[in-house]
């Protein structure tokens, strides 16, 4: 144990604690010293809990949620709260019970209501997010004393991402929680109040949240401890039991004394928490660059990525007079360690307590912190913290200062001084404290009488992200006559300089003033010249950050204008039509429906059956690659990266590395056994760069150390002497300096473009380019491989997470120098791959496969998330350059294009998503002469790689660009235009193959009926001549995609079946479940060839040895391949049955199983299929490359904010043809997962690099390199109403039991988004006359949005044609 001080130096009396204890999970554990430097994920994934998964490591996915449990002593009842394990310091829950996902309920005995639902709404695809979820909603269920509303369980769920589902099935499953009626999911007749313990009313189980004192917990002679499951009843759904025990808290921790700790961590680590302000000054005299602590959600972010280290840290979430919260007569008192939770359930309850006109600054903090971070953020975040971080984006100290907040600070002789908030703030990061001094607490005075305070936040997502621009503004007025007059304001900024910012000469201006248009106009004026923001200033989007401090202050004016008019009477109104500026944003409870046709085939195939992973992935069970328990003597490893784009690497110096503790190997090019040559298609890469670097983040190096940390450190400390050399940093920089990959260079042609140009067929032409923006995978499980050797290291071993595992194999073989046959890959599952996991996680294993190989140790590799995303490669930036001949109806008639990716610095699969993309870009439009040239560009980037779609998606938005541009120089509805050019029946593309039963024009009609396009289009026109700041938009897309791999050799299958004499079967095949549900379908497709139930059928993984040769999972043909491999294997066991079976009645397939058994007849099958018609050939670009094609169409309606940018998608409706599907519940999941990634791709998810656009990040280095920086889609951005329907009554006779392919197809639908943005900002334009075409890149984002909704604010400082940067 850390030395306790004794009392008289702590100047308090505590009774000695002999031991740091934590309860987890009901069961006692003793924290020896030592440990300051875990956090509590380490711990809990170190003591074998790995349910809880590191995601992120910096608060941002919520994939690490646990709930913690103290005994609050304040409230004098125990609190529950969903915390981020990976930031919380171990220490800082001492004296508390974590609870984590296998502590709610497991599938041996039962699931807990929460687990039960979410399975069985298919809330769980990948599940690597799951077990986050739950804990949210458990948490919020355990703190709720009543059921929670729908608001409350979304809001709950902010910090938390799902890559897969599309979050709309977890949304449904955690709904029926807020309901009144839970009936079916807790059994309530047979509680009872068992010993004493309350009945919590929000999940109906024993807990002691609603307990007020003590004393209503029976604590005598009850060992309740230890979690006493006891099964109960019997849930009517499946047989299968829950229990009605929740893990109580544990008495011991009620009863014990708080006592101060002081305890140590690695390199010399101090960790103290003292009980008393005194106790904290003396520490902070004693060591004055000591951290204090709440939440560590800064400090933590620091340490992993900044890689800052602190010696000595304070936590002072125990002190009393650094917590208090005091109401008094002329405001709040605030401590300074106050969590921002309490704060803001304070100021929640304050509002409806005090006068209304006393709480106006208390309503903006309200509306701030909710969108100030995740829950689990706020739970442990302290309003201190935020303050003296001073960060020039926090979102509350430009409220402090406009609000006139005063902060109290005590230095270490105990006197306390006192500064107003608005004189708090220095420069970057620093503040009027002086090394003695701490902020002690925040005086928040009541506002005045006509004085109103307005907060204001754009961030690039709503939920949990940092701001770009935000404020806080104040006015006090006086009543002159029938005019007000400015007697006081305070007008402040964040995002706009290294600090929070106060607009001093506007304050000037406006006081004395009269409040109308007159002062609006020279405020705004005044402003301009107040803030003013550097043209390199870090963060880039300069001129949007500018518009944002007009916006917002007009957005001020209005709003303080309308307060009043709610009064008194006043001269100046606003306008009915302004009023849309100000109107604040309530999202709706979701609303969602799910329409398809159940086609059964035999006992399973055409069912909507649960993942059959869920139950195990719902309570943390399901095992990935990260949570296979280390073997002995195993190593951890971390690469040495390069730093530049492109240089000689002149010398390494790793003494450093090897002076590390830990410290067991370091690995370079020289020591690779085999060839350091690789590559999936052409060896163009290096394992390790042995000469040159031609990219930031390529592995020159390997380390291995005894823990993870260690090893990072290690590597780290390894030092590269380069000699720089020119790098090229976009695709133009490519185009313009020839820089291509060999042999890239492909041609597409049908008809004579040029002779169609050159006639007078054409009415117009027009030409234009596209820029389409990359897009980062972000599968919630990072990238990761355990090697190990066997047999004397003559046979290599490997768990990877990956699509690919033949390709693990090939690569470690080739880089060991050792046969195929002797180098195993198996893959149980993976957290989500997109693409991603294909081609570019083989290098980590071959990476990883040479420490193991040579030390003959078993060795782990992990990627930290920001390791992960500059390594290991994106969804291709494209450009594409158009010439488009039409007719003044609007027929198209010939089509030009140019067509160019980034590939990044090696080929990877680069060509075959150009060809795709080529196949691709006529989307489903019938050009009569089309001619397509693509070129493969060399970068100075990581290889970019395989994503959802292929080159798809991209060569379908250059597509969908020009029809828009089209529809709007003939001044039509891009709907008519894209109608007019359909393909049909019998089409011949421009690569020369024939459509076959196509269905694009039923999927159409069907989809305008459902959304009644033409009354939808003339509600939006309705509402946007009533709305001058807020416009909505539509559109309507459809799509094409081509089902199988377009390089012929891959479109083989292979799977083994064995069936076992109790009638149970395992399936072994080539496929990997990532979350798709591919096991389930094959799986019902076995259990409907032998015409037993699903249950009896399992398949445990994907490995090399079992079946050889396997394709990657991948171009959405997995279930059509696998399933017809595995009905394969099936109908030969079935034909070799077939003459014992035909001798009786068997009474089961048990029975026939050993009767064949009995008779020696095999049971055992390999199965195999080949996709068949299929071929194209380049040389002459004509050939069958698609063995079918999945059609889909999407309507979206969407509003924006053409002040901020801002915007919300209202309604989505999408139709599928998925032919007679397999499992139409796992398709509907695919189809809204794959919807809201497409929705990423296209408004949110902003890649940006070091380049020529962005020359505030260093050369070729990727800024948006973790979740702080780098926005997916959250639960806030789903559609209002999202509907999904199925086609119905059109079986696809190209594929296995008539479906079709789901995984890739929906994605491009979510560009319906895009082009209903477009078509708001085009009413937006129209206010201010502009009328002609304009060019809008994806991503949309908040600055592409306004900027391109040209008005009064943005005129100051662009001119009409202005176009946002873009890294592609």
């Amino acid at each position: 144990m850390g030395s306790l001080k004794n009392e008289e130096e702590m100047g308090q009396i505590v009774e000695e604690s002999r031991e740091a204890i934590l309860y987890v999970n009901g069961v006692r554990k003793v924290l020896p010293d030592g440990l300051a430097h875990l956090t509590l994920l380490e711990y809990l994934r170190d003591v074998g809990l790995t349910g809880t998964k590191l995601g992120c490591g910096e608060g941002g996915c919520g994939a690490c949620t646990v709930m913690i449990s103290h005994y609050d002593r304040k409230l004098k009842k125990c609190v529950h709260y969903a915390v981020n394990a990976c930031l919380a310091p171990l220490y800082s829950v001492e004296g508390m019970h974590v609870i984590t996902v296998e502590g709610v309920g497991n599938h041996k005995r039962g699931l807990h209501p929460i687990q039960k639902s979410l399975e069985r709404y298919h809330g769980s695809q990948c599940g690597f997010c799951t077990p986050g979820f739950i804990m949210s909603m458990y948490a919020l269920l355990r703190s709720s004393q009543t059921p929670p509303t729908e608001e409350q369980i979304e809001e709950s769920l902010a910090g938390n991402l799902c890559r897969c589902t599309g979050y709309r099935p977890i949304v449904d499953a955690f709904r029926v929680f807020a309901k009144t009626d839970d009936a079916l999911y807790a059994d309530k007749s047979s509680l009872s109040l068992q010993g004493g313990e309350f009945v919590c009313p929000s999940t109906g189980k024993p807990c002691s949240c609603g307990s007020k004192t003590v004393n209503d917990i029976d604590t005598n002679g009850q060992s309740i401890c230890s979690a006493a499951y006891k099964p109960v009843s019997y849930s009517e759904v499946d047989g299968s039991t829950y229990t009605d025990k929740e893990l109580i808290f544990p008495p011991e921790l009620l009863l014990r004394k708080l006592t101060p700790l002081s305890l140590s961590g690695l390199g010399g680590l101090k960790w103290y928490r003292p009980l008393t302000v005194k106790y904290v000054l003396e520490l902070k005299e004693k060591y004055p660059n000591a951290k204090l602590l709440v939440g560590n959600t800064e400090v933590g972010i620091e340490m992993r990525l900044k890689r800052i280290q602190y010696q000595v840290f304070i936590s002072v979430t125990h002190v009393p007079e650094l917590n208090m919260l005091n109401v008094k007569e002329d405001g709040i008192e605030i401590g300074a360690a106050v969590r921002l939770t309490e704060l803001l359930n304070l100021l929640r309850e304050v509002v409806t307590q005090r006068p209304a006109h006393e709480t106006s600054a208390c309503k903006a903090f309200i509306e701030q912190l909710k969108w100030f971070a995740g829950t689990q953020i706020k739970n442990v975040a302290s309003v201190g913290g935020n303050v003296c971080t001073a960060s020039p984006i926090s979102d509350l100290n430009p409220l402090w200062m406009a609000a006139r907040a005063k902060f109290q600070i005590i230095n270490c002789k105990g006197n306390i001084r006192t500064t107003p908030a608005e004189k708090f703030f220095l420069g970057y990061r620093k503040v009027d404290l002086a090394g003695d001094e701490i902020l002690l607490s925040i005086f928040l005075p009541w506002t005045r009488r006509f004085e109103y305070v307005k907060e204001f936040k754009q961030a690039h997502r709503r939920d949990d992200d940092i701001a770009i621009v935000n404020a806080g503004m104040r006015v006090c007025l006086e009543e002159k006559g029938e005019e007000w007059v400015v007697s006081d304001a305070s007008i402040a900024y964040g995002g706009v300089a290294p600090l929070s910012l106060c607009a001093i000469k506007t304050k000037e201006f406006l006081i004395g003033k009269k409040w109308n248009q007159d002062v609006l106009q020279g405020a705004l004026n005044v402003l301009r010249t107040d803030i003013l923001i550097k043209e390199d200033a870090p963060g880039g989007m300069v001129e949007f950050r500018k518009s944002l401090t007009l916006s917002f202050f007009f957005k001020f004016f209005l709003w303080v204008l309308h307060q009043i008019e709610g009064k008194k009477p006043i001269k100046e109104k606003v306008l009915l039509s302004h009023l849309s500026a100000i109107k604040s944003f309530h999202r709706p409870p979701l609303v969602a429906s799910q329409d398809y046709e159940i086609k059964k085939h035999g006992t399973s195939v055409g069912s909507p059956e649960v993942h059959l992973s869920s139950r195990l992935q719902v309570t943390g069970e399901a095992e990935y690659t990260d949570d296979t328990p280390m073997p002995p003597n195993g190593l951890h490893a971390a690469f040495v990266l390069s730093k530049k784009p492109h240089a000689r690497i002149l010398a390494i110096d790793d003494s450093g590395a090897k002076s590390s503790p830990g410290f067991a190997g370091i690995f370079f090019a020289k020591d690779v056994p085999g060839s350091n040559k690789i590559g999936p298609v052409v060896m163009d890469e290096e394992l390790f760069a042995a000469e040159f670097v031609t990219c930031v983040g390529q592995v020159i190096g390997v380390v291995v150390a005894d823990t993870h940390e260690n090893a990072k450190r290690a590597a780290g400390n390894v030092h590269v002497e380069y000699e720089e050399l020119p790098a090229i940093l976009s695709i133009e920089d490519a185009v313009s300096a020839k820089s291509f990959h060999p042999n890239t260079e492909k041609f597409l042609r049908k008809g004579d473009v040029d002779l169609c140009f050159q006639s007078d067929q054409c009415d117009k032409i027009i030409d234009g380019k596209v820029q389409v923006g990359g897009q980062e995978h972000f599968y919630l499980e990072p990238h990761s491989s355990l090697v190990w050797t066997m047999d004397g290291g003559n046979e290599v071993h490997m768990i990877s997470s990956t699509q690919a595992p033949q390709k693990h194999q090939k690569y470690v073989s080739h880089v060991l120098g050792l046969p195929m046959s002797k180098v195993v890959c198996k893959t149980k599952r993976i957290g989500g791959g997109f693409g991603g996991k294909e081609t570019r996680s083989a290098f980590l294993a071959a990476a990883a496969a040479i420490p193991s190989y040579l030390m003959n140790r078993p060795v782990k590799i992990t990627l930290d998330r920001d390791i992960d995303m500059m390594t290991s490669g994106q969804r291709h930036s494209f450009l594409g350059k158009y010439k488009v001949g039409f007719t003044n109806n609007g027929k198209v008639l010939a089509l030009d294009l140019q067509i160019y990716n980034n590939a990044g610095n090696s080929l990877d699969l680069s060509l075959a998503i150009l060809e795709r993309a080529m196949f691709h870009s006529d989307n489903v439009y019938e050009i009569p002469n089309v001619r397509i040239f693509g070129s493969v560009c060399f970068t100075n980037f990581p290889s970019h790689t395989a994503f959802r779609g292929f080159g798809g998606p991209q060569g379908m938005l250059i597509a969908e660009n020009w029809i828009q541009r089209i529809a709007l120089e003939l001044k039509k509805s891009p709907e008519e235009i894209r109608e007019m050019n359909f393909q049909g029946e019998e089409s011949i593309l421009h690569y020369g193959q024939q459509l076959e039963h196509c269905t694009l024009a039923q999927l159409w009609n069907e989809l305008k009926l459902s959304c009644d396009f033409l009354k939808a289009r003339d509600e939006v026109n309705e509402f946007n001549v009533h709305n001058r700041w807020k416009k909505r938009g539509v559109a309507m897309i459809p799509t094409k995609f081509g089902i199988s791999f377009t390089t012929k050799f891959m479109n083989q299958a292979g799977a083994l079946v064995n069936v076992y004499t109790d009638g149970t079967v395992l399936v072994t095949h080539g496929g990997v479940e990532m979350g798709q549900g591919l096991h389930t379908k094959v799986a019902q497709v076995a259990a409907s060839a032998f015409n037993i139930s699903l249950s009896s059928v399992f398949i445990s993984e994907t490995s090399t040895d079992k079946v050889p040769n396997a394709s990657p999972t991948a171009a959405s043909a997995s279930s059509d391949m696998y399933a017809a491999a595995v009905l394969d294997a099936c109908e030969q066991i079935k034909a070799r049955m077939e003459p014992i079976a035909s001798q009786r009645n068997f009474s089961s397939f048990a029975e026939l199983a050993t009767a064949c058994y009995l008779e020696r007849i095999d049971l055992s099958a390999h199965g195999f299929y080949i996709t068949p018609d299929i071929g194209f050939d380049w040389s002459i670009g004509k050939g069958k490359p698609f063995r079918y094609y999945t059609y889909g169409a999407a309507f979206t309606e969407v509003e924006i904010d053409t002040l901020t940018g801002d915007f919300h998608t209202r309604t989505a409706n999408v139709f599928m043809d998925l032919g007679y599907s397999l499992n139409p519940a796992i398709d509907v999941g695919q189809v809204e997962g794959a919807f809201i990634q497409g929705l990423g791709w296209v408004a949110l998810e902003e890649l940006k690099w070091g380049d020529a656009a962005h020359k505030w990040i260093p050369p070729g280095c990727l800024y948006t390199c973790g979740p702080g920086s780098y926005k997916i889609p959250s639960l806030n951005d789903i559609p209002f109403k999202f509907n999904v329907s199925l086609l119905k009554g059109h079986p696809n006779v190209k594929a296995i039991h008539s479906s079709k392919a789901v995984g890739e197809p929906p994605f491009f639908l979510a560009s319906a988004v895009f082009f209903a943005i477009k078509d708001a900002i085009i009413a937006a334009r129209a206010e201010t006359g502009h009328t002609g075409w304009f060019p809008l890149d994806n991503p949309a984002t908040p600055e592409r949005i306004r900027m391109a909704c040209l008005d009064e604010f943005t005129a100051p400082f662009i001119s009409f044609d202005f176009h946002p940067k873009l890294s592609v």
